[in-house]
């Protein structure tokens, strides 16, 4: 198995938002649940975009270019609706919002690839950069190493063998962390997918879009739903409902992110009631659909406050 996730393969499925000028640290830090006023250099931010109510309309890898630029890194079906929303709130704020995807190149990188690499295999979230290239440590799949290379579109892709993007993709599940696409826009609370536990939410900061249902879904205790990991014989993808057997009328659970296993059948990460998963008996699609094994996240989970 960890023979098919050693190799490079290109991302063209994920976009770039170019924050350019003197407020873009500030100003992206106003609008995401993350701490950009304090991202530095050796490192990345996970971060959402949420709604007023708490909902998360895109993620992102961000990046602090240099002392007037930020990156950010998301899914391409998402960028105009996310480049259109944040503009909105510009006003004043001395910085530029741009599609700047045609600049970039993104390769994903799994296993030896990373051993290529003149220091090896990064911490999640930990950010190294030669020259104009810029790579990521992302969270483990099975627990090899995964990283993201993001350099000039002109730049040559990095060395190594040849990934499949399935593969790719399958890491991705596999890690438990999913990144937020077009079919599931607006279906989740930064914690229904564990961002609280993965780096992606910073308590601490400043007010932004859905801060107060964030907080609130943290500290009081509430938190019903969480992102789990789950097999199934049949086809999965983005926004796919699980239901459980002993309520065949409602569903209990969303498919956030999924593909096709190497070794057969689908994983994916599907954000659950808890109380759906203890009691057992999952279904794609309705109460009689394909059964579903649902397995915890990959990583501890944070507690309630």
């Amino acid at each position: 198995m960890q023979s098919k996730l050693n190799g490079v393969v290109q991302l063209a499925h994920l976009g770039v938002i170019s924050a350019e000028g003197i407020d873009a640290a500030s100003f992206l830090h106003g609008q995401l649940t993350q701490d950009i006023l304090l991202l530095g250099s050796s490192e990345a931010r996970l971060a959402a975009y949420c709604s007023a109510q708490g909902r998360m309309l895109a993620s992102f890898y961000a990046i602090k270019r240099s002392p007037t630029e930020i990156v950010l890194i998301c899914s391409k079906d998402l960028l105009a609706a996310t480049l259109k929303n944040l503009s909105r709130f510009v006003l004043r704020a001395k910085v530029k919002l741009s599609d700047a995807s045609a600049d970039h190149a993104i390769f994903g990188l799994a296993g030896a690839a990373l051993d290529a690499l003149s220091a090896g295999a990064l911490a999640p979230w930990a950010r190294r950069y030669e020259g104009d290239v810029s790579i990521l440590g992302l969270y483990p799949a099975d627990g090899l190493p995964r990283a993201l290379w993001l350099a000039p579109a002109a730049q040559g892709a990095p060395a190594g063998p040849s990934l499949t993007l399935q593969d790719w993709l399958w890491s991705e599940v596999r890690s438990g962390v999913a990144m937020i696409s077009e079919p599931v826009a607006q279906a989740f609370v930064p914690q229904m997918l564990n961002y609280e536990s993965v780096g992606g939410v910073n308590f601490k900061k400043g007010c932004y879009p859905g801060q107060e249902v964030v907080a609130r879904s943290q500290f009081r205790g509430t938190l019903k739903r969480r992102a789990f990991l789950a097999h199934s014989d049949s086809p999965m993808k983005a926004g796919d409902e699980v239901f459980q057997e002993a309520d065949p009328e409602q569903p209990c659970g969303t498919v956030a992110q999924a593909a096709g296993s190497p070794t057969g059948g689908y994983d994916a990460i599907v954000s659950m009631q808890i109380s759906a998963v203890e009691a057992g008996a999952l279904h794609l699609n309705s109460a009689s659909g394909t059964a579903i094994v649902a397995t915890p996240p990959p990583y501890p989970l944070l507690a309630d406050i």
